[in-house]
């Protein structure tokens, strides 16, 4: 199942050129699948876009830029020193014997600029303001080594299982649409899964969620491998698998702060996983291309069912079973998702995470309308693809390795508002180079998602988490859509350099625009927090 922050796929129909591009890749078997995926990225991808830009955007940037940021809103106070506001509260460190961290009250809107938010990380992580402890130090705790090869296994049976589909899909039907359809599929339900069914990740203990995700998954897979299974079954297990990833991706980042705390140990976990899924951009067709060569679709799907069952069996043997962190049925349903929203804070803060990959998905979707457009082969048009997720896995991994809590923090907000300027690069209609090396500059400012992660565990109260999560999480995959779509309908008007080029601008106004919110959401937070303070001293005077 999608389990990741980072899917992306070019929605049929979007741009010009890609028709050109499919006819050129016609065929059954494997071939069919480029028939149906005129420059696709797969949903696995992400969420961990997640990714994410973290998603199909995998897109997670980096870099420093110059001029542009000093249009920057300057930081609330206190964001400058750690984004973790350093109020003396307890916090757990990082789990070596299987035991849960101290759970941590909350009572209002937290984060760099709150009230509420944890102290410095104690154990391997090391003093919020010394030098990152490195990737490393999360491998060192046992539960998170289990939920990382669960997720590998997890993300192989996503990747692989799409890639079948489609061409299962083609090979019964012979329409490049209903295998296009079968990717958008993996888009459209987490809107309705986010919502809905996000109260449960905070009613229900998460190690239950999580192995119930994949043995539903499992299930479903299962079913599509059946012979006599019509199309529209088909396209309504993807419906169903996707309707439940937002859950299982909003409740494993939740059960990672129990895991590892809620300091730069999270930071650094969540930032492996984006980069495994962003990886699945680079490897997951190669290996699901291969496999299809020794056997057929539905033997294909066969395989990734066991992933997933492998994936349930390591987390119900290997983590520890926690509590619900929520209190029954209370906030159940939308009710619940208005509370996480009307904290102003934690409403800023997902703005930050949905408006960058609702503009960083536009070149992806129109490679390869835009390598029809310019001339180029189908070579580089897979270079063309491969340059955003690469500039994603550097950028995290130099933030991740090299620099502190402290720089992370720092960069947030630069990096965020520039994300997509590189794009500017394709207003002359570059050559593949130039392309190329603009979205790995987009790419690569990614970087800023790790200070960002830091400002959202602390931000929301921990018994709302899971459900903040998984709304954070089913955001980021909708508005990828969105962008995918609306950059398709663009480039009927207009040239796709033309297109690419004006994202970049207005891109970047609405980046300004959302940090410029973060910044009057701190603030806020700052003088209810003062405001409070005065009561509590006027009274016992």
């Amino acid at each position: 199942m999608p389990k990741h922050d980072d899917p992306t796929t070019e929605l049929p129909g979007t741009g010009t050129g890609a028709g050109t591009t499919a006819a050129g890749l016609s065929g059954t078997g494997t071939a069919a699948t480029a028939a149906a995926l005129p420059g696709t990225r797969t949903g696995a991808a992400a969420a961990e876009l997640g990714g994410t830009r973290t998603g199909p955007a995998a897109a997670e940037l980096g870099g420093t830029r110059t001029g542009p940021i000093a249009a920057v809103p300057a930081l609330p106070p206190g964001l400058a020193q750690t984004g973790l506001a350093q109020t003396g509260q307890a916090h757990a460190g990082p789990v070596h014997t299987g035991q849960a961290p101290a759970g941590r009250s909350s009572t209002g809107p937290a984060g760099p600029t709150g009230s509420s938010a944890p102290s410095a990380p104690t154990g391997p992580a090391g003093p919020t303001g010394s030098a990152a402890p490195g990737y490393r130090a999360v491998f060192r705790v046992r539960e998170f080594r289990v939920v990382f090869v669960a997720h590998l296994f997890s993300l192989l049976g996503v990747v692989v299982s799409e890639l079948a589909l489609t061409v299962l899909v083609y090979d019964l039907t012979r329409s490049p649409l209903l295998s296009s359809l079968t990717f958008a599929l993996g888009f459209l339900p987490y809107l309705v899964g986010g919502t809905l069914l996000a109260g449960l990740t905070d009613r229900l203990p998460p190690r239950r969620i999580l192995v119930a995700c994949d043995l539903l998954c499992a299930g479903c897979v299962a079913l599509m491998v059946v012979p006599a299974t019509p199309v529209a079954l088909l396209l309504a297990l993807r419906c169903a698998i996707a309707v439940v990833s937002p859950v299982f991706n909003g409740t494993r980042m939740a059960t990672l702060a129990d895991i590892l705390g809620e300091g730069d140990l999270f930071v650094l976990g969540r930032s492996l996983l984006r980069i495994v899924s962003q990886s699945a951009l680079l490897t997951g067709f190669a290996v699901g291309g291969v496999l299809l060569t020794v056997v057929p679709p539905r033997g294909a799907l066969a395989v990734t069912a066991g992933t997933f069952l492998v994936s349930a069996l390591l987390l119900r043997l290997g983590t520890v079973r926690r509590p619900a962190r929520g209190s029954g049925a209370a906030d159940s349903g939308l009710s619940g998702t208005w509370a996480v929203l009307r904290n102003r804070r934690v409403r800023a803060l997902m703005l930050m995470f949905w408006v960058p990959p609702l503009f960083a998905v536009v070149p992806e979707a129109l490679a390869a309308p835009y390598a029809d457009e310019i001339g180029v082969s189908t070579a580089a048009l897979g270079l063309l693809m491969c340059a955003l997720p690469v500039g994603t896995i550097t950028g995290e991994l130099l933030a991740g390795s090299f620099l502190s809590a402290v720089a992370r923090s720092r960069i947030v907000l630069p990096l965020a508002v520039t994300g997509v300027l590189p794009y500017l690069l394709y207003a002359p209609e570059p050559g593949v180079p130039l392309a190329a090396a603009a979205l790995f500059l987009a790419g690569a400012t990614g970087a800023y998602t790790l200070g960002l992660d830091a400002w959202f565990v602390a931000a929301v109260p921990e018994e709302q988490r899971g459900r903040a999560m998984t709304l954070m999480t089913a955001g980021m995959m909708t508005v990828q859509g969105i962008g995918m779509a609306g950059a398709g309908i663009a480039a009927e008007f207009a040239p796709v350099h033309v297109v690419v080029a004006s994202t970049g601008v207005l891109g970047t106004v609405c980046l300004l625009a959302a940090a410029a919110e973060l910044r009057a959401a701190g603030a806020a937070g700052e003088t209810r927090g003062a405001g409070a303070a005065g009561d509590r001293k006027a009274r016992r005077g």
